[in-house]
């Protein structure tokens, strides 16, 4: 892993990300994950998938294998059913971080806890980030943050920055990278640490980043040594991801 030797930013607005489609699940991809792509090429930082995916009711993924991947799940709409080989069964709802570390191999399924008849749509965020050490146990976790996010500065909500031992954030495996969320009030700027890797995704907008401008829901802003951002909703409802990252596969 490497650390980065420039300053730079890139900002993806949300009609520009990859889109893929069935009949179930409307998947807005930040990097191409849907077919046949290169994960560590396409990455920033150690973020290899930022999905915003919406699931049709009574509908997900049958069980399927990971390994070697550490896979968060933001629920921000609906409920999620997960299932796996580690006898781990949960529904998580919105402010829920579902945490699973493939580590050696787990078989998971998930999908929309809601039967066709009633008819409601789950809406995720699902993010992949490389472990820093292959082969580990796999596990499976998950934390409720909405309280803590009601004030409205940003939230640690899963970490394996030594800084954060300790703290309530979900701890994953990999030493170089921190997701914190926040639902900013209007008015009331919130500040994002620096990193040499940053991803800022907007779940809920409009939001302004001071330097950069308007981003909406679905946007999302890649930076390099960018210093901190500062991130003000115009509007109730706000949302925001962002991942803080001091490792790279390279530039």
């Amino acid at each position: 892993m490497t650390r980065p030797a420039t300053t730079a930013t890139r900002l993806i607005r949300a009609a520009d990300r990859h889109h893929w489609a069935n009949e179930w699940l409307d998947s807005r991809q930040s990097f191409p994950a849907t077919g046949n792509y290169d994960l560590f090429g396409n990455a920033h930082g150690v973020l290899l998938v930022s999905n915003d995916d919406v699931v049709a009711a009574g509908e997900g993924l049958d069980a399927h294998q990971h390994r070697n991947t550490e896979i968060l799940t933001w629920v921000v709409e609906g409920a999620v059913a997960h299932k796996d080989s580690r006898g781990h069964r949960e529904v998580l709802h919105p402010g829920t971080l579902g945490y699973m570390r493939a580590g050696r191999g787990i078989t998971h399924s998930e999908g929309n806890a809601a039967t066709r008849s009633e008819g409601r749509r789950v809406r995720v965020v699902q993010m992949w980030v490389a472990p820093d050490t292959d082969g580990l146990p796999p596990d499976h976790a998950d934390r409720d943050f909405t309280a803590a996010l009601a004030p409205g500065g940003p939230v640690v909500v899963a970490s394996g920055l030594a800084r954060h031992q300790g703290s309530a954030a979900l701890v994953i495996a990999n030493r170089f990278a921190a997701l914190h969320v926040a639902r900013p009030q209007p008015g009331r700027p919130v500040r994002l640490p620096d990193a040499p890797f940053g991803h800022l995704f907007v779940v809920g907008g409009p939001v302004e980043v001071e330097g950069i401008g308007t981003l909406y829901d679905g946007d999302a802003l890649r930076t390099i040594d960018a210093g901190e951002l500062t991130v003000t909703a115009a509007e109730p409802g706000a949302e925001v991801l962002y991942w803080e990252m001091h490792a790279s596969f390279g530039l």
